[in-house]
C-alpha cells in the first residue's frame, strides 16, 4: 500500500509531474493519425495495404488498456511512485522500439509497449491523489488530472503535425523518449515514498549497467544498420545472418540476445540488481497474475474486434466474431477465478458500494459519448469547410478542447458542495444539448459563432463530468484498492470508446445510405459538365455526409443523457462532499 502524504517528498510538484506524464501519454495514443502513411512506409507496407497499419495503432490501445487493473493493483500494493517511473521507463523504451523499428512487428511491439507504460501512469497517479488529499479535497486535482488526459488525447495529432512540419516521423518517438526519460527521473527523485525495496542504496550495480549497454548498443545496430559498417568488409560481416535473414541470427543480433538473456539473469540474482525483477515478480503474483492475464484476454478480445475494424463499412472485424468469443471465454474463465481465488486482481467486495460499479458503468457511456466529440468534430469540419487541410479541420476541435479543462476544474470545485450525481448529470446534460445543436449544422455552420458556443457548451459539460465520476469510485472504495478501482473506470471509459465509435459509426452510415436512397447524387458531368469536378459538386457530396454525422451526434446526445441518469442514481451514496458542522451533527457524521 502507498505511503501517506506526509512521507513524500514536494507532493504537489510530484502529482503535477505525473499529470504531465499522464498528459503525454494520452497524446501518444492518436499521435500516429498523420505519421501513419510514413511510419508504414518505414515498415515496408504500402499505403495500398492500409488494413495491415491497424496493429500499429490497435497494439497501443490493447497494451494501454489490457494491462491496466494488474498495474493498478501492483501500484495499491507497492505503490505509486515505483509505478509511475517504471511505467515511465516501459513508455520510453516503447517510444525507443518505435523509432527504430524496420519493420512492422518491431513497430507493434514498441506501441503495445508504449501503451503499458502510458496506461499504467493512470491509475497510479489517480490513487496519488487519493492519497494526498481527503475525500472531500479531491475535486480540482481530480479534475486536472481528468482534464490533462482527455486533452491530452486530443493533442496528439497537434503534436504529431508540429514534430512532422520539421522532421520525420521517428522523431515524435524520439521526443517520447526524452520526455519519458526525465519525467522517470524528476519523480523517482521526488516521490520518496519509503515504497522502495529495502536495500537498493550503495554503489549501482555494475554489471548489470554494463550488459545494459552492451544489450541497447548491440540492440540498436540491430535496429539501424548504419550503411558504413554494412559496407566495410570485416563489419559487415557482423550482420550477415548464420541461417536465413532474419536480423537476430546475426553475429550483432546475437550478441544482444545473449547480453539481455544475462541482464535478466543478473537482475533476478544480484543482490543489489539494476532492475529489482524479483520484487517486481513478487508484487505481480501478489496482485493476481493469472487474474489480470484472464482479464487481459477477455478485454482484449474486444479491442481487437472494434479496433480492427474499418469503421466505413463495418461495426467490428472480420474476424470479431471469434475475438468477441475469445473475450467472452477470457471473461467467464476470470469470473471463475476470481471466485476461487484467495486474493484476486479486484478484491471480492472492493466494487461492492453501488458508487463504485455505478462509476464504472457511468464511464462507459461517458467514452460511448466523448468519441464522437474527439472524432466526428474534426471531421465534419473536414467534410464542409476544411476539406482540403487536415490540420485545420483538427483546429476546430480546440474550441471544444479550451472549455474541457475549465469544466474539469469547476465540475471538481463543486464535488466539495454538490452530489457527485448532479455535476455528473449536468454536466452530460450540457453535453447532450450540444451535440442536440449539432445535428442541426449544415455545411457552413461552423463559419458562424454558434457553432463556437456549441463546442464550449458541449466540452464543458464533458469537463463537468470527469472529476465527480472519479471522485466517487474512489470515495466509495477502500485506500488498498484505489489503483485498481480507478484503473476499472479508465478501462470502461477506453473500452466505452471503441464500442461507442463503432455502434454510432455504423447508425451513422444506415443514415447515409437511406439519405442517398432518397436523394441520390447526380453524376459529375450532370452537375460540372466538361470538368471532372467542381466546386458545386463537392458541395453536393459534403451536403450529403451531412446527415451521417448528424446521426452520430444524435446517438452520442442519447449516450450522454443514460450517463447522465444514471449519475443520478448510483451516485446518490457517495461520499464526496464536504460536510457542514450543522450537517456533521444532524447526521452523526
Amino acid at each position: 500500500m502507498s505511503a501517506p502524504a506526509s512521507r513524500l517528498g514536494s507532493p504537489r510538484l510530484l502529482l503535477a509531474l505525473a499529470a504531465v506524464a499522464v498528459a503525454f501519454a494520452a497524446a501518444d495514443t492518436y499521435v500516429v493519425v498523420l505519421a501513419l502513411p510514413d511510419m508504414m512506409a518505414g515498415a515496408g507496407v504500402s499505403v495500398e495495404q492500409l488494413q495491415k497499419a491497424a496493429p500499429i495503432i490497435s497494439g497501443f490501445l490493447l497494451g494501454y488498456v489490457a494491462m491496466l487493473p494488474l498495474i493498478g493493483r501492483i501500484a495499491d500494493l507497492r505503490g505509486r511512485t515505483p509505478v509511475l517511473v517504471a511505467a515511465l521507463v516501459v513508455f520510453a523504451l516503447g517510444s525507443l522500439v518505435t523509432a527504430a523499428a524496420y519493420d512492422l512487428p518491431s513497430m507493434v511491439t514498441g506501441r503495445f509497449l508504449q501503451g503499458v507504460g502510458g496506461g499504467g501512469l493512470v491509475p497510479a497517479t489517480l490513487a496519488l491523489v487519493a492519497d494526498l488529499y481527503p475525500a472531500e479535497r479531491r475535486g480540482v486535482p481530480l479534475g486536472l488530472v481528468s482534464a490533462v488526459q482527455e486533452v491530452g488525447s486530443v493533442l496528439g495529432p497537434l503534436l504529431g503535425a508540429l514534430v512532422l512540419a520539421v522532421a520525420d516521423w521517428r522523431a515524435i518517438f524520439l521526443l517520447n523518449l526524452a520526455v519519458g526519460l526525465v519525467l522517470a527521473a524528476a519523480i523517482r527523485a521526488l516521490g520518496r515514498d519509503g515504497a522502495s525495496p529495502p536495500g537498493r542504496r550503495g554503489m549501482p550495480d555494475l554489471v548489470g549497467m554494463l550488459l545494459a549497454l552492451v544489450a541497447l548498443a548491440a540492440g540498436g545496430l540491430v535496429f539501424v544498420r548504419p550503411s558504413q559498417l554494412l559496407r566495410d568488409l570485416t563489419w559487415g560481416e557482423m550482420f550477415v545472418p548464420y541461417v536465413g535473414d532474419g536480423r537476430w541470427l546475426t553475429p550483432v543480433g546475437l550478441v544482444a540476445i545473449v547480453a539481455a538473456l544475462l541482464l535478466l539473469v543478473r537482475c533476478a540474482t544480484a543482490r543489489r540488481p539494476l532492475v529489482d525483477l524479483r520484487g517486481w515478480w513478487r508484487s505481480a503474483r501478489d496482485a493476481d497474475l493469472t487474474g489480470a492475464l484472464l482479464l487481459a484476454v477477455a478485454l482484449g478480445g474486444v479491442i481487437l474486434a472494434f479496433a480492427t475494424a474499418d469503421p466505413k463499412v463495418q461495426v467490428f472485424s472480420d474476424q470479431g466474431l471469434w475475438y468477441l468469443v475469445g473475450a467472452a471465454v477470457g471473461a467467464a474463465a476470470f469470473v471463475v477465478h476470481v471466485r476461487r481465488s484467495d486474493a484476486p486482481i479486484v478484491p471480492a467486495g472492493a466494487l461492492r458500494r453501488t458508487p463504485a460499479w455505478g462509476a464504472v458503468l457511468v464511464s462507459f457511456f461517458v467514452g460511448a459519448a466523448l468519441i464522437a466529440a474527439l472524432i466526428d468534430i474534426p471531421l465534419f469540419a473536414r467534410t464542409t469547410i476544411h476539406r482540403d487541410s487536415q490540420l485545420m479541420a483538427a483546429l476546430v476541435l480546440l474550441r471544444f478542447l479550451v472549455a474541457l479543462p475549465v469544466g474539469a476544474v469547476v465540475g471538481g470545485w463543486l464535488t466539495r458542495r454538490v452530489g457527485a450525481g448532479v455535476i455528473t448529470a449536468v454536466g452530460m446534460a450540457l453535453a447532450a444539448l450540444g451535440f442536440a445543436l449539432m445535428t442541426q449544422w449544415g455545411v457552413d455552420s461552423l463559419e458562424h459563432l454558434t457553432s463556437d458556443l456549441t463546442l464550449v457548451v458541449c466540452g464543458f459539460g464533458f469537463g463537468l463530468a470527469l472529476a465527480p465520476v472519479n471522485a466517487a469510485v474512489l470515495a466509495s472504495t477502500d485506500d488498498d484498492v484505489h489503483g485498481v478501482a480507478s484503473a476499472m473506470v479508465v478501462v470502461a471509459r477506453m473500452v466505452g470508446m471503441l464500442v461507442g465509435i463503432s455502434a454510432l459509426t455504423a447508425l451513422g452510415l444506415r443514415r447515409y445510405y437511406d439519405h442517398l436512397e432518397d436523394n441520390p447524387l447526380p453524376s459529375a458531368r450532370e452537375v460540372c459538365g466538361d470538368r471532372t469536378r467542381c466546386q458545386e459538386y463537392s458541395d453536393l457530396i459534403a451536403a450529403a455526409g451531412i446527415p451521417q454525422e448528424h446521426a452520430v451526434f444524435a446517438g452520442a446526445a442519447v449516450a450522454a443523457v443514460l450517463a447522465g441518469l444514471l449519475a443520478l442514481v448510483v451516485f446518490r451514496g457517495a461520499a464526496t462532499r464536504a460536510v457542514s458542522p450543522v450537517e456533521a451533527l444532524r447526521t452523526g457524521v
